[in-house]
């Protein structure tokens, strides 16, 4: 086994080396997307676990066929603009609504004898609803020029200024709304005991807890491609390329 200085990185460099571990860090709810510039230890310390641990299993993973996940830091940045938009973006509009819909149906079944699903069913559409705006957002303003930026750099040229003089401030802004997302799933989790389903939970109690947990995921994976991957590199370019 090669083991890897893990105390050099942050949690964001290391689930951008191999995603999979990802699947690790949501283990012990340390945040690698919304806080991915935490470095390894202070997460682990903030998750109340031992980075040794966790530096095992990491190291057992690196040890495994990584077949089945993409090497998303070898993308180019159009590419991982589409994926973000195409399957993140496209599975919120799609997926989100359903599972209102459902949680609806829940809370009016089961909240007499599980008040918290009344906060649950209130976190989730507000959650909801800014995503859908924060969606506009990037899609209307930030990602049109991310794109210019990407094409500017595979041509050899150079950019005028973004209409608000950097990407820097949309960027911010994107970034502090992510952390909103994070902290209000984080207290979903809590409020759901991981989103387990209670012994007397119906199959649609049981199904409208996996699908929510399944959303959290893919939010996170949505957010570590933004915050770790595809802003760094747009600020980089931006850096190089802005006459």
């Amino acid at each position: 086994m090669i083991k890897r200085d893990y105390n050099s990185y942050t949690v964001g460099q290391i689930v951008a080396g191999n995603f999979t571990a990802s699947q690790i860090f949501a283990r012990y709810r340390i945040d690698f997307c919304c806080h991915g510039n935490v470095p390894f230890i202070r997460a682990c310390q903030n998750s109340n676990v031992k980075p040794e641990n966790v530096a095992k299993e990491l190291d057992e993973l690196q040890d495994r066929s990584a077949g089945g996940t993409y090497d998303f830091v070898s993308w180019p940045l159009d590419l991982l603009l589409d994926y973000v938009q195409k399957i993140h973006h496209r599975g919120i509009r799609i997926n989100g609504p359903q599972i209102a819909e459902l949680l609806d149906k829940v809370v009016l079944a089961h909240a007499e004898k599980h008040s918290e699903l009344l906060q649950v069913q209130k976190l989730f559409h507000d959650s909801l609803n800014d995503l859908l705006s924060h969606l506009l957002k990037e899609e209307d303003v930030l990602f049109p020029y991310l794109y210019d930026l990407f094409n500017a750099s595979a041509s050899g040229t150079k950019i005028e200024r973004f209409h608000c003089d950097t990407i820097q401030y949309p960027i911010h802004v994107m970034e502090l709304e992510h952390s909103g997302e994070g902290e209000r799933y984080e207290i979903i989790s809590k409020l759901t005991n991981g989103f387990t389903a209670p012994e007397d939970a119906c199959a649609s109690y049981r199904l409208v807890l996996l699908q929510l947990k399944q959303f959290e995921a893919a939010l996170h994976e949505h957010i570590h491609l933004e915050n770790n991957i595809i802003f760094p590199r747009a600020l980089q370019l931006e850096n190089e390329l802005v006459m």
